[in-house]
């Protein structure tokens, strides 16, 4: 059975017409025939796209229960058992109710592809896994719905609903997206012109990276290899030379130059493993290449053109930046170079050679090891064994001389030669070769003891004798010289790998990379220094102690200056690494130049890293005086108005008042002055909080005693909420005022929200040494995905209204909860609404008993009330 095709419809925010455009192409479809049915369509009220649905076959929804409220999801078995070519099942990243055959509904969509059901569906930008943070920043918003980006990559189609910032507000502005009553709090929040400008170059880049995507699948499977000029891709090859950072520059202009292209850097390394590159400079020209919006990347070859070509093509470059040939004139006679080559097979790729300072120096290698192939040594047991081998060979050979010929006395000579180079290398062998030559002549070489050569073959298997073991001791030192140097790369490989491993797992990434280089070169103290700013440079300031400051360091003495150490290997011209502990061989310091690059690298990250930590609060605060400001605007001057104008009227000597009269604005402005009086202890409190300077006084203190000062708080609403308190509840440790703030806000959010048929419940239950109080109400609740913004300073979710606070309520309480050591956090009521638990510690000692505590709470109560004014309730929320 062939598998059904996937087509999503991606958006960049709810109401840009992802459920139209579906529709509208089921309808196209079952007009040609096609046999199409809804699967599932959330039309979230919107009359369009109601209508849009139609005459469609709709297949029912299956309702489940799910904590006593019933929810209806699509019925997948019966879609199943239905069968139709093309299936429209909406909202791609939901979660389906606990209880479901699968947790999400792309689970339940790939079923019915796997069924050979087409299936079109709708997905928005912020439910993609891998941009869920990005959008977090963007909107401030935690999307806790996602799908797998692979889901969403692997779909045959994915077409772009797509609406302007300014269209899609004027759309909310009609009502043809949310409800009227949610209008101002959506276009002041996440529908914002930023917000939505963000999102929708999000949909845009990540639709664009899908294109090419299914470009290069194309041109692989149709085994194209010529560059497709879709988009401006630059290609900088480096060889791990000096003048790397000149190419990635002018790289860079060239890619700017066109809107949206790509920058990318690659280094062709040697296939046989020979390091052919400084990798500190390797590191360095990364870096920049990072910060220039670039990407590096490492591809391994023998045939650096080919292998560069390859890359080229693979990732449909355009241009291609190469630097000119740093031989020199008789080695380009030789062999035409990289540059050459490379422009000769490009093809359709623009290549640019870039002029240098280092054309014509030649390439100079790095050195890993020293200028001999072996050891001194070995070197001398190869002159010995040359000495003493070459008699012995000859004195055998003599006695042998009647059953052997000049022929294998010559080989002979060739396998002693080959053994001297075998153990010393090369010039002992041209000495073994040299040696055995005049052996060869004077003793098995007729006229035999005279240095004369009677017979011109004897002439030329000498001569060639000579030749092959020359040729032959070359090619062992050689051999031995690679052997030497891919033992000092992979070495050289180890440590590198290992130190960026150590960098990775470590939560601070400098100390770790100056540890790890004081290790594995047994130093005493490593030191990374930096100059001071305005401190002049020059080799006499190395070691003036006012021009440097120690930027890291590791062991013990630490140095104060480069001249301190040992080692002194300058990073840029503001730090240098200083080794102290042993001086370093010549071949030691291409890693140790690797190592200060990485350095440079963390000492960078950490301190963007401590930047961005400190801008956060500063980001956080500026975004706290916005809001505030935008909310507080209405709610303190609303009660500044009622109370200025019953004071004025009172004062007024051109109205009478009557007693009743005079009594109702004094109450009018009491109460405005309460309100506000109390909108001011929430701002203080809130920013106290925030700047850690709450003051608590923490005591044990019973749930029955403190909830009804704050039903009381709450006046003659408060008395309607219900209570199912234990009697053997215990106490708790908090502080009794705060804890009466956060009821009183809790509670009165409640009593907001509930319907007049089924008022507010508070219970209370304790376990695990926690006292968990539940304000359950039964009004309309909080989606999931939403429950965090409630909590949210000067945020009121779903309101439109300026009558009902700035919005401090639930966030405040929080906040004053944590602060006592306890969680507000929100639960579904069962049947519908919102539960609020708040969660605080138990006392360690219980409280008195309940009889005699009642007792106390009753006359306590009754004090209380003869004594306070019932006050307008303030609603929290």
């Amino acid at each position: 059975m062939a598998r059904g095709q996937l087509r999503i419809y991606l958006g960049a925010a709810p109401g840009v017409g992802k459920t139209y455009a579906m529709l509208e192409e089921a309808h196209r479809r079952r007009s040609r025939g096609t046999d199409v049915v809804v699967g599932f369509v959330e039309s979230h009220g919107r009359a369009q796209t109601e209508r849009m649905v139609g005459d469609l076959e709709v297949v029912p929804r299956k309702t489940m229960e799910y904590r006593g409220a019933a929810f209806t999801e699509m019925d997948l078995d019966a879609v199943l058992a239905r069968r139709p070519q093309v299936a429209l099942v909406d909202e791609l990243a939901h979660t389906n109710v606990p209880g479901s055959r699968n947790a999400k509904r792309w689970q339940d969509i790939q079923e019915l592809l796997d069924a050979g059901i087409t299936v079109l569906s709708t997905v928005n930008i912020q439910h993609l896994e891998s941009l869920n943070d990005v959008v977090e920043q963007i909107t401030g918003i935690t999307q806790r719905e996602t799908v797998p980006d692979a889901v969403v990559r692997a779909a045959d189609q994915v077409e772009l609903a797509d609406m302007t910032p300014e269209a899609l507000r004027r759309r909310m502005v009609h009502g043809n997206v949310y409800a009227p009553e949610k209008i101002d709090a959506a276009l002041g929040n996440y529908f914002r012109v930023g917000n939505l400008t963000a999102l929708r170059e999000l949909a845009l880049l990540w639709l664009a990276d899908k294109v090419d995507e299914q470009l290069d699948r194309y041109r692989t499977d149709h085994h194209i290899g010529t560059t497709w000029e879709a988009r401006e891709r630059v290609v900088v090859a480096l060889t791990g030379g000096p003048e790397g950072e000149t190419l990635i520059r002018r790289a860079a202009r060239v890619a700017a130059r066109s809107k949206g292209a790509d920058l990318m850097a690659v280094h062709v390394a040697r296939s046989d493993g020979l390091a052919d590159a400084d990798p500190a400079l390797l590191a360095r020209q990364r870096i920049l290449v990072e910060s220039l919006g670039g990407t590096y990347h490492e591809v391994v070859g023998s045939d650096v053109p080919t292998a560069l070509l390859e890359f080229a093509r693979a990732v449909n470059a355009t241009q291609l930046v190469l630097g000119a040939s740093r031989r020199g004139r008789f080695a380009q006679i030789l062999s035409p170079g990289v540059g050459v080559t490379t422009t000769a097979r490009s093809g359709p790729i623009d290549v640019h050679l870039v002029t240098h300072e280092e054309i014509g120096r030649g390439r100079r290698q790095p050195l890993v090891v020293g200028t001999a192939a072996l050891s001194s040594r070995r070197r001398l047991a190869g002159f010995l064994a040359a000495a003493a081998g070459l008699p012995l060979l000859t004195l055998i050979l003599h006695l042998l001389r009647d059953e052997l010929s000049l022929p294998s006395d010559i080989l002979l000579f060739l396998a002693a030669v080959v053994a001297v180079a075998l153990v010393g290398g090369l010039w002992p062998a041209l000495l073994a070769a040299i040696g055995g030559s005049l052996l060869l002549n004077f003793f098995f070489t007729p006229p035999l003891y005279t240095w004369t050569i009677a017979e011109r073959e004897n002439i030329l298997a000498l001569a060639v004798f000579v030749a092959v073991a020359a040729a032959v001791s070359a090619v062992v030192d050689l051999a031995a010289r690679r052997t030497r140097q891919a033992a000092r790369a992979s070495a050289d490989a180890t440590t590198l790998a290992t130190v960026a491993g150590s960098v990775l797992r470590g939560a601070r990434p400098l100390p770790a990379l100056l540890e790890r280089l004081k290790e594995t070169f047994g130093l005493d103290s490593v030191t990374l220094l930096e100059r001071r700013s305005g401190a002049p440079g020059g080799p006499d300031r190395q070691h003036d102690t006012t021009a440097w400051q120690v930027a890291a360091a590791v062991g013990e003495p630490p140095c104060s200056t480069p001249g301190q150490g040992d080692v002194d290997v300058p990073v840029d011209d503001a730090l240098a690494l200083v080794l102290r502990g042993r001086p370093l061989a010549a071949a030691d310091r291409r890693i140790v130049e690797a190592f200060a690059a990485q350095a440079a690298l963390a000492l960078r990250q950490e301190r963007l890293a401590e930047q961005a930590a400190k801008a956060v609060p500063l980001a956080e605060a500026d975004k706290m005086r916005t809001a505030l400001l935008a909310a507080v605007s209405h709610d303190l001057r609303t009660p500044l108005a009622s109370a200025k104008a019953a004071v004025t009227s009172l004062r007024s000597h051109e109205v009478s008042f009557s007693d009743t009269d005079r009594a109702e604005l004094l109450a009018t402005a009491e109460e405005s002055l309460d309100k506000l009086a109390r909108l001011v202890s929430n701002l203080l409190d809130m920013s106290r909080l925030q700047a850690g300077v709450l003051g608590l006084s923490t005591t044990d203190i019973g749930i029955e005693e403190a909830v009804p000062r704050a039903l009381d708080e709450l006046g003659t609403a408060g008395r309607t909420v219900r209570l199912q308190l234990p009697d053997d509840l215990p106490a708790v440790r908090a502080d009794p005022a705060l804890l009466e703030r956060v009821l009183v806000n809790v509670i009165g959010n409640a009593l907001k929200f509930s319907p007049a048929d089924r008022l507010p419940t508070l219970t209370a239950s304790d376990h695990d040494g926690l006292v968990e109080l539940r304000v359950i109400d039964h009004g309309p609740g909080i989606p999931d995905n939403q429950r965090d913004e409630v909590f949210l300073p000067f945020q009121r979710l779903g309101d439109t209204d300026n009558d009902t606070g700035v919005g401090l309520g639930l966030a405040l309480s929080r906040g004053l909860a944590e602060a006592m050591g306890g969680t507000l956090a929100p639960d579904t009521t069962p049947g519908g609404g919102l539960t609020m638990i708040l969660a605080l510690p138990a006392a360690e000692t219980p409280v008195a008993d309940s009889e005699t505590r009642a007792t106390e709470l009753a006359d306590r109560a009754i004090i209380e009330r003869i004594h306070r004014r019932p006050r307008i309730p303030e609603d929290p929320a």
